[in-house]
């Protein structure tokens, strides 16, 4: 006969205001909160199988005689996690009755829940939200039976459950079942608790608050000392044979571990620790003991203490090996065993220890270790579950998962747990491997125990290199922040984890669909005081309505469902750390004390960035990066953790300015030239689209200007011609130097003419030795329409042709236009010849300098022609350099400027 025990009275409390649940025979009615709000709620407790069928309790219950239940609660009043001990009994005489897929408010598509999905082998563990798929995921290996489920209510509140088996008797224990043999029970505790938010901080309360009540306080102290902290850091693991070339190489009898660790430095960065293994499975040959072993290879434990040390110079940490069960050679009670192996750390001077076929620590072993040095690190070869946790802080997923589910909440129960993914090298390419590793935010174990190196290995090594730097470069993201898995997505099969830290936030994008995804992927706050970068590709990215726009790429489809499978983008929000502005060539940054780095295309571990100390910069990007292109990636960084990141592009065919001024400030006025008075200035130019040769893009800004004088008129021959005879000069390549001037002197009558068939080297030649400089296009602008960004022509806003050389073909000398003077009383500023500014720019191809202000010259036969005559004052015409002959032409000339001497 079936027996259901149900409690009508004070069933539990959430505080002395009113119960947890309502309920009768067919399941819960009524949720009251503390608050003394009450929710109608029509679920079971709990649904479960028998055999495959679903029971949904209690309301199916009575009907089926296979079995019997008893749920107990707790005393009214109870404190939270409400707690019930549910029991199912096997009735029968004869038949057998599988049990599994125990989860709290039942197996139902309108909430998230966690169980069992399919057959298996080791893993089946799925869970399902509303509206999406189901995912694997990854449990303590003590518990993988395990039921969780949400139960909403309105207004933000909902109540999470958490099923775990806690005894059985006449059954047999599986992992993700119970056997029930006639007369069999088996006994689950099912704990309770209201929250408010999303799903996720349902799990966060069962899982990281309560550590699914394996234990009932955390001791942290391991996790508190600053001695250990340095595996929260580490990422690469390798483990390898004694005998394995990669370690030592006895054909030519040298340790080849040094090669080894700077091979991986520019594939990914190097390994953060390689652990090596000369025990197993040679041990138990003869009768020494697994630190004999250590002793015997090649140079001894002074040779292994000087490859130590040279590691170490190279960043990488030396883990030994411990088999515990090393109990039929010498020396091998457990404190023997312990001896040893601080004997063994002092003598290498090594850094850890792989706990071979543990996956849990004790006081003593990590005593052991703690005797030797300080910072030595125990290292679990299982996943330690909660119970074990105080006692170990870093252990691996086990390669025994050969397809390993998606999500591992081994990381979401404790973060600053360091935890290592088990990639085998031996079998098959494990792209999905480093992939799900930088998804959970975890790090990778390679293990190189098998023979074989396949060809694929260092193509795969440079993206595990890629993985690497994201999670070495927001290791404080991925230890200690808000960590939300899953966070809703606009497409399925792309998923999002978060990641909250008080400085920043990280989101881990992986995707299983073969075409990819591009579009509005996940919400995203933007507040003004941030901005969002993509860390993979190394993008701004763009939200639109709420909605960051990500995107990610394929993969082969032969590779779905395979190891090989699978890829991954990262999207970072910043605070504006950085101050970056460019002016062409000109990038000024400015940040807090720290370190920053520049790099095009993204760092990579194969390229050293341009790096600067934190501060104020300002710096020319082609003589840092020569003429390379691509995007240039600033990255701000406190002590290896990225603050903030910036990017723009230098694009292909997209001019850059790559010219700089100096400053030329002093006391030698030209008492012919004009003061420019500052002022506040609207500055625009000409729009040039659709040019064969594009120009910059066009520019109108409101910018304050500093005041400066300017020459008067354009430099003449007379004036160029003392300054040969002051200096001497004469440019390396005289091709069409100064052509139109018979035997080296300006031809008599043209004195006063613009000075022509000088390139721009030449200008600046001059404007040096007169204590000027060239003017920039905007300075020449401000100074030609007076500081009024609406005026086009010198006089005013329409052509006048009495007051300029018009273009009929022949140049003037200076002066004889007074009328077309400006405002200022800067005269030929239109007309007479083209007038070199200081700007110079690069396309990636070729570069150019800007002219302004038209000449005498006006071809009229073919629009294809440089457009000749006077020009607008806006206007701007390109001068290509080739070489300076090339450059020189009769129709340019310059003029100079000269910074105010500040008081």
């Amino acid at each position: 006969m079936r027996k259901l025990l149900i409690l009508f009275l004070s069933l539990a409390t959430f505080s002395a205001k009113g119960q947890l649940f309502e309920y009768n025979n067919n399941g819960i009615q009524r949720v009251s909160l503390s608050s003394g709000t009450k929710y109608q709620a029509q679920y079971p407790f709990i649904s479960f199988r028998v055999n495959g069928e679903v029971i949904s309790s209690p309301a199916q219950e009575g009907a089926d005689k296979r079995f019997e239940t008893v749920y107990t609660h707790p005393a009214a009043k109870s404190a939270l996690p409400y707690k019930i001990t549910f029991t199912l009994k096997n009735t029968s005489t004869t038949d057998t009755l599988t049990i599994e897929n125990v989860v709290p408010f039942g197996e139902n598509p309108d909430h998230v829940y966690i169980t069992g999905l399919g057959e298996h082998r080791l893993s089946r563990s799925v869970i399902y939200r509303p509206g999406f798929g189901p995912i694997g995921v990854i449990l303590p290996d003590n518990a993988w039976e395990l039921g969780f489920g949400i139960l909403p209510l309105p207004d933000g509140n909902a109540v999470a459950g958490l099923a775990r088996r806690k005894s059985w008797e006449k059954a047999q224990r599986k992992r993700f079942e119970t056997i029930l043999y006639p007369g069999g029970e088996v006994t689950y505790e099912l704990w309770y608790e209201p929250f408010a938010g999303d799903w996720q901080e349902g799990l966060r309360l069962m899982f990281q608050k309560h550590f699914l009540f394996d234990l009932e306080q955390f001791d942290n102290s391991l996790f508190d000392r600053p001695d250990l902290a340095w595996i929260r850091k580490a990422y690469a693991i390798n483990l390898m044979m004694a005998w394995d070339k990669d370690f030592y190489n006895p054909r030519y009898g040298i340790y080849y571990l040094p090669k080894t660790i700077e091979k991986a430095k520019p594939l990914l960065g190097g390994w953060d620790v390689i652990g090596f293994w000369p025990t197993w499975p040679a041990l138990g040959l003869d009768q020494r003991n697994q630190w004999d072993m250590f002793r015997n290879l090649p140079g001894g434990l002074k040779e292994l203490k000087r490859i130590t040390t040279d590691a170490h110079k190279a960043g990488t940490k030396i883990f030994l090996c411990y088999n515990p069960w090393d109990e039929s050679t010498t020396a091998t009670t457990f404190a023997e065993q312990m001896a040893g192996m601080t004997d063994m750390l002092k003598a290498t001077d090594t850094d850890g220890v792989v706990l071979d076929t543990r996956g849990s620590s004790s006081a003593e072993i990590q005593g052991a270790g703690d005797a030797a040095k300080e910072g030595v690190i125990m290292y679990s070869e299982g996943m330690a579950i909660p119970k074990d946790m105080p006692g170990i802080i870093s252990g691996r997923v086990h390669n025994a998962l050969e397809y390993p589910p998606l999500l591992n909440l081994n990381k979401f129960i404790k973060p600053d747990f360091a935890i290592f993914r088990v990639a085998e090298l031996a079998y098959e390419p494990i792209l999905r491997e480093y992939n799900l590793s930088l998804f959970n935010g975890h790090g990778v174990e390679i293990n190189q125990f098998q023979p074989g190196r396949p060809e694929w290995v260092d193509e795969q090594y440079k993206h595990l290199g890629r993985i690497l730097m994201v999670l070495r470069s927001n290791s404080d993201a991925f230890n200690y922040s808000a960590y939300t898995p899953l966070i809703p997505t606009l497409r399925d099969s792309v998923y999002v984890n978060e990641w909250k830290s008080d400085t920043k936030t990280i989101y881990t994008i992986y995707n299983a669909n073969p075409e990819g995804y591009t579009g509005p992927l996940f919400d995203l706050k933007l507040p003004d005081t941030h901005h969002a970068v993509n860390l993979w590709t190394h993008q701004p990215v763009s939200v639109d309505s709420g909605k960051a726009l990500v995107s990610i790429d394929g993969f082969a489809p032969g590779d779905l469902d395979t190891n090989n499978e699978g890829t991954v983008s990262v999207v970072a929000v910043f605070p504006n750390v950085l101050q970056v502005s460019r002016r062409g060539d000109e990038v000024i940054i400015e940040s807090p004390p720290g370190k920053i780095t520049l790099s095009i295309n993204g760092p990579s571990y194969d390229k050293k960035p341009y790096e600067l100390e934190g501060g104020k910069h300002s710096l020319s990007l082609r003589k840092t990066f020569g003429w390379q292109e691509g995007s240039v990636v600033i990255q701000y960084l406190t002590e290896g953790e990225l603050n903030d990141e910036v990017v723009f592009e230098l694009k292909a065919s997209d001019p850059w300015l790559i010219s700089s001024i100096t400053s030329t400030a002093g006391n030698n006025i030209d008492p012919t030239s004009v003061r420019v008075p500052g002022g506040n200035y609207h500055y625009r130019v000409d729009a040039r689209e659709g040019e064969f040769i594009p120009y910059p893009k066009q520019v109108e800004k409101d910018t304050l200007m500093p005041g400066f004088w300017m020459d008067r008129y354009p430099v003449t021959n007379a004036q160029y011609y003392d300054f040969l005879a002051a200096t001497c000069y004469r440019p390396n390549d005289d091709t069409n130097f100064l052509k139109h001037w018979p035997g080296g002197k300006p031809k008599k009558g043209e004195e006063d003419f613009p000075v022509v068939y000088v390139d721009i080297e030449d200008a600046r030649a001059y404007a040096e030795w007169k204590g000027y400089r060239l003017p920039t296009e905007l300075e020449w602008q401000y100074a030609a329409q007076a500081g009024d960004g609406s005026r086009t022509w010198p006089w005013g806003a329409e052509m006048d042709s009495t007051k300029t050389n018009r273009g009929d073909g022949k140049p003037y000398a200076v002066g004889q236009f007074p009328e077309g003077k400006n405002l200022l009383g800067i005269e030929d500023l239109v007309g007479n010849v083209w007038q070199l500014t200081n700007d110079v720019y690069f396309n990636g191809t070729s570069e150019f300098v800007i002219l302004k202000g038209g000449s005498y010259f006006n071809p009229t036969s073919s629009w294809w022609y440089v457009k000749g005559g006077p020009q607008p004052l806006p206007w701007r015409q390109m001068l290509l350099r080739v070489s300076p002959g090339f450059e020189r032409s009769a129709t340019v000339g310059f003029r100079c400027v000269v910074e105010e001497r500040g008081e």
